[in-house]
């Protein structure tokens, strides 16, 4: 499966597909949205114009059709003072879900990560799903959740480096603060 970065063009057919993908979940989170649109697409809005953007790891899987099937991004994150990578949101268009395309991305995000020296990744997600991809329970490398609730969900992938990796409180780039859980 091809993955590739995300050209400037992809930018509305990657918002429809987190906006397709994460619309089942809508409902139940936050149903009285006043734009309707999952909260992951106002993340991914908002994301874009932060700082934390990192354009080298936005990166989409082409639909066979021409249009995306799915797409995952990482932004810059710290622990402590240490820069590392938030990994999220991922989304997989329903027409292709359950066909690899989220392991795809998820594979080549972190290849990309590893290649570019990143230290750790982490994200919230389930561990059902993420372990296959080499991540852990963060508490098991040190690194602190930013909010308590989110337990085994909140996972670190951490990469072979000379130096441990880093300890401490987790930050998620800037916009992640407005999300419920994120």
């Amino acid at each position: 499966m091809l993955i590739r970065r995300e050209n400037p063009g992809d930018a509305e057919a990657v918002r429809a597909v987190v906006a397709a993908a994460f619309a089942p979940y809508q409902a139940t989170r936050d149903p009285g949205r006043p734009d309707g649109l999952p909260v992951e697409v106002t993340l991914l809005d908002e994301l874009r114009g932060d700082p934390g953007w990192l354009p080298e790891l936005s990166l989409v899987a082409p639909a066979p059709d021409g249009g995306i099937a799915g797409h995952v991004v990482c932004t810059r994150a710290h622990v402590g003072a240490v820069p590392v990578l938030g990994l999220g949101p991922l989304a997989v268009h329903p027409a292709h879900q359950r066909r690899g395309v989220g392991s795809a991305l998820v594979h080549a995000v972190l290849g990309a990560a590893e290649a570019l020296g990143e230290p750790l990744v982490a994200l919230l997600g389930d561990p059902a799903y993420y372990s296959r991809f080499g991540f852990e329970h963060s508490q098991a490398y040190g690194v602190t959740a930013p909010e308590p609730k989110w337990g085994k969900f909140f996972q670190v992938r951490v990469f072979d480096r000379p130096a441990p990796p880093p300890r401490g409180l987790f930050a998620y780039a800037e916009p992640f603060s407005g999300v419920d859980g994120g």
